[in-house]
């Protein structure tokens, strides 16, 4: 099996279910000790064959963005899902160590709300050794009932099989807007991972830091 060295790279989708199962076994759902000083986002965007990851890093207090990093790639791992951390993970990775180190991380993607319980910002999350949050505008799996209609507004995602075990939150972010689906990736729980993303927003249905992050990556690819 490939070794949990960043580099994302599966020889085929069989090695890469065996590492989502390694990172599972290295997640660690635990509440956010004290306010972060600092928190960071990261998204990727495509550009013919390559990808190009943003960070954006910000303070917690205030919101006042910091500094912001890029890293371009090439995908080396086929479009399938559940598997984009082998996609865009490594380009993600090399842009967020180029940031001085934040305290918490958001990712354009799913934590543990993942059908092998090890998304994207899990995988991140376990190779920085960093507090992470998988922000997704969609449900990768799960059963959840429809939040309040106001903003601040939450219920529990469950896990598929049974609806017994939360896994993450559905989030209403804006009011009568649709939610947005929390999941802790490493080093934080559900109820924590809700508390950082409300404290960083702007006015805007996705988090600030996040939104920047976006934009960076897909101004970048389309430059590229």
């Amino acid at each position: 099996m490939a070794a949990l060295t960043g580099n994302f790279q599966p020889r085929d989708f069989e090695e890469a279910g065996d590492i989502q199962e390694h990172v599972r076994r290295e997640v660690r759902i635990i509440p956010l000790e004290g306010e972060p000083v600092l928190v960071a986002a990261a998204d990727a965007a495509y550009s013919d064959d390559s990808v190009v990851a943003a960070a954006s890093l910000y303070s917690y207090a205030g919101l006042a963005h910091v500094a912001d990093a890029f890293f371009r790639g090439r995908p080396s791992f086929p479009y399938r899902s559940g598997f984009l951390a082998f996609r865009e993970g490594s380009a993600i990775a090399g842009a967020l160590k180029k940031l001085e180190r934040p305290d918490v991380i958001l990712i354009d993607g799913q934590g543990i709300a993942h059908p092998r319980g090890a998304g994207i910002a899990s995988h991140i999350g376990v190779i920085l050794n960093k507090p992470t949050i998988g922000c997704a505008k969609t449900r990768l799996t799960g059963r959840f009932d429809e939040p309040g209609a106001t903003r601040g507004c939450w219920t529990y995602l469950y896990e598929e099989r049974t609806g017994l075990q939360p896994i993450g939150a559905v989030l209403r972010t804006r009011s009568h807007v649709k939610p947005l689906f929390i999941s802790p990736g490493h080093l934080i729980d559900i109820e924590s991972s809700v508390r950082i993303v409300l404290g960083c927003f702007s006015g805007y249905r996705i988090p600030e830091p996040l939104r920047r992050a976006d934009k960076l990556s897909k101004t970048l690819s389309r430059d590229a």
